[in-house]
């Protein structure tokens, strides 16, 4: 590619931001809402690098005659869009379609947003996944209930993880998740990531409660197939918010053979349903009686720990895969079998207040302990679910597994690591 060659990398995070800079110099072009970049405690890109702008789809108009200036104004060319953040993908879409860039489309990125509309395609074109549906009231979520034996599960339409997500089992559940909800997502009405690509509130959905081993995956979709990049085990976290996940396991232990086989050619309906014809995709799913049954997608790799854990346990950047991919340049996968056994441990705040240091001392002398990575420092302040669910992530931790784990012993194996983290709180 020639030195002035820019991939477009919209909205993403500055450490995500950062990475890039550090291991792919010259590569991207990043459109930054000025709100986080003056937040940052990273180094700030040059002026060529970075363009500061509000990410916000109802003003593609005045992005693109920008970004048309610092284009102009710097010699670059743009030859490929990526994002990493769901909120921003829509604008992503907006600026590869005006530039012909492949990025999947507008379309594309609703059906995958919406979880509602999301379900309704895929049990259209007959992919599993669970019953669901849009509620207005409590009488419409106890009537849901009353036809699901396991229980539901009640989350936004339109967001991402666990924030705002509740299990319930009984009727006195249905009414503490839905007034939490509307009070919720009342809160959060000006937060892009839960607002629909035409702007409206969001939502509650009502999703049948599944049970099982749940796992995150990512998987590239090119040239009418696909291909899985890596799947890790989600390690639930006991006692906590509804889905909120404590760690990660590389690489998922049951996903080798036909069952690798099977799960590629479901990936491929559920995208193709949704209309993504070529996309790096991110779903989650979990293995049930009769087989995979997915849960969410959307064309963006995983993000939080995962990219960290895939470096440790395959030498695999995600991101560089990504801006590899949006260029349309060669790349190489690990395969099912190219990862080594690796754990992902999430560090938490076990209650609110003004952190003032985490105690890392009894993981120093250990082998095993490949990378400690903190996203807080002293004098942050904690607020707990289900008020923020952000601020009470503290970090994680990279890993090695042992060998002769089995089943729950990694779940163990897990919880007793970040039993060693002290988070000191004022």
């Amino acid at each position: 590619m020639p030195d002035n060659a820019r991939v477009v990398v919209v909205g993403t995070t500055p450490d995500y931001i950062d990475w890039i800079r550090k291991k792919y110099p010259g590569r991207g072009l990043f459109l930054t809402d000025p709100e986080l970049r003056q937040r940052a405690e990273e180094p700030f890109p040059g002026k060529e690098e970075e363009m500061l702008c509000p990410i916000d789809s109802g003003r593609i108009d005045t992005i693109v005659s920008a970004l048309d200036d610092h284009l102009s104004q710097w010699g670059q060319h743009p030859t490929g869009v990526a994002c990493f953040d769901c909120e921003s993908m829509e604008t992503a879409a907006m600026i590869a379609a005006r530039y012909s860039l492949d990025y999947p489309g507008v379309g594309a990125i609703g059906n995958s947003r919406d979880k509602q509309a999301c379900k309704r395609i895929w049990q259209a074109n007959g992919v599993a996944c669970p019953r669901s549906m849009r509620v207005n009231t409590l009488e419409q979520v106890v009537g849901f209930m009353a036809g699901m034996e396991a229980g539901i599960v009640l989350k936004p339409s339109w967001g991402s993880g666990s924030e705002l997500v509740f299990s319930c089992t009984t009727k006195a559940d249905c009414e503490r998740a839905f007034d939490a909800m509307v009070q919720g997502l009342a809160e959060r009405a000006t937060r892009p990531l839960f607002k629909t690509n035409g702007g409206q509130a969001c939502g509650i959905l009502a999703e049948e409660l599944v049970h099982g081993i749940e796992f995150s995956c990512d998987f590239i979709v090119e040239n009418r197939a696909v291909t899985i990049v890596r799947t890790a085990r989600k390690i639930k976290m006991a006692g906590k918010p509804f889905g909120t996940i404590l760690g990660y396991e590389i690489p998922a232990p049951v996903l080798t053979g036909m069952a690798h086989g099977r799960l590629e050619r479901l990936l491929f309906k559920g995208a193709a349903a949704l209309g993504i014809e070529r996309g790096i995709c991110m779903v989650d799913f979990i293995m049930h009686d009769d087989g995979p049954m997915l849960i969410e997608m959307t064309p963006r790799p995983g993000g939080d720990c995962l990219p960290f854990l895939l470096v440790e346990s395959g030498n695999l950047d995600i991101l560089g895969l990504t801006l590899d991919f949006a260029e349309k340049r060669p790349f190489i996968l690990n395969g099912p079998h190219g990862f080594k056994p690796f754990m992902a441990v999430r560090i938490f705040a076990p209650r609110g207040g003004t952190l003032t240091g985490i105690d890392l001392n009894r993981l120093n002398d250990r082998a095993d302990i490949r990378k400690i990575h903190l996203t807080r420092k002293p004098g942050h302040v904690i607020t707990m679910p289900p008020q923020d669910y952000d601020s009470w992530l503290l970090g994680h931790v990279i890993v090695a597994l042992p060998h002769g784990l089995a089943g729950h012993s990694f779940d163990d194996f897990c919880l007793g690591i970040s039993r060693l983290i002290n988070v000191e709180i004022q």
